[in-house]
């Protein structure tokens, strides 16, 4: 059966007050700033701090508490829940997927090396079946829950240049890949495709993620796309099931 790929959504319109609010808070409940029996900074507080009405603030709160990383005490304040183990973030855009910098670690399992894949080279459009390919793992408090597999057109590959997060197998560091390419594209990423399956854990993934061969993983795939809307990365990713959920926000069009 085919299934239309959900296309994220990228630059173009300013993000809300309350958006940004809420990722700022996101970010530093995920970097463990606020104690687990310390109640966060009161509306009020938060309103002057950020220049923002309490509306906004209260705004922000209820997404954060819908996503259960906070609980409301009436009488005592809002607290950080405590953490169930599994990374849990929110992505409706292609910013919020470059935030993963925040409070994940990207480790190099495969150094950045060129090859020849038809299926890759076919899927990103090029005229032959040249590309750029890596491997990594995606870290949070040490724990593996997702391996990648990341391939560029050699256009691309070239703009990139030497870059030192990806030229050892072992090497850990804050980027992303699409943070990096973003930053020496001469045209932007715009947005991305992705499909989500389940797929079976192949034997390296397996041992990547410490899952058994053959369990049952969440696989999606994402076509990253610039302004022009040529392919500028196919990115394709196994994430471990315990230690990881998927949320996506869901908007309406307008009538």
């Amino acid at each position: 059966m085919y299934e239309e790929p959900r296309r994220v959504a990228g630059a173009g319109r300013p993000e809300p007050a309350f958006r940004r609010l809420e990722n700022d808070l996101r970010s530093q409940i995920h970097r463990n700033e606020f104690p687990a029996d310390t109640p966060l900074p009161t509306e009020a507080e938060l309103a002057r701090r950020y220049s923002v009405s309490r509306q906004t603030v209260r705004r922000a709160f209820h997404d954060l508490v819908a996503e259960n990383l906070v609980f409301r005490v009436p009488g005592r304040g809002t607290f950080v829940t405590a953490p169930s183990g599994r990374y849990l973030r929110q992505f409706g855009s292609v910013e919020e997927l470059m935030s993963l910098s925040a409070d994940s670690q990207l480790q190099v399992v495969q150094p950045l090396t060129a090859l020849v894949d038809p299926t890759a080279a076919g899927r990103l459009r090029l005229p032959d079946d040249r590309v750029a390919m890596t491997i990594f793992l995606r870290l949070h408090h040490g724990e593996a829950f997702s391996h990648t597999v990341a391939y560029l057109p050699p256009r691309v590959r070239e703009r990139l240049g030497e870059v030192g997060e990806l030229a050892s197998a072992g090497t850990a560091s804050r980027v992303t890949l699409i943070g990096l390419l973003d930053a020496v594209l001469p045209r932007p990423i715009r947005d991305a495709e992705q499909s989500i399956t389940v797929a079976m854990a192949p034997a390296d993934v397996a041992t990547a993620l410490e899952v058994e061969t053959g369990s049952a993983l969440l696989r999606i795939d994402r076509m990253y796309f610039d302004t022009d809307g040529e392919p500028v990365e196919l990115a394709i990713s196994h994430f471990h099931p315990d230690r990881y959920s998927y949320r996506v926000r869901l908007h309406r069009s307008p009538a």
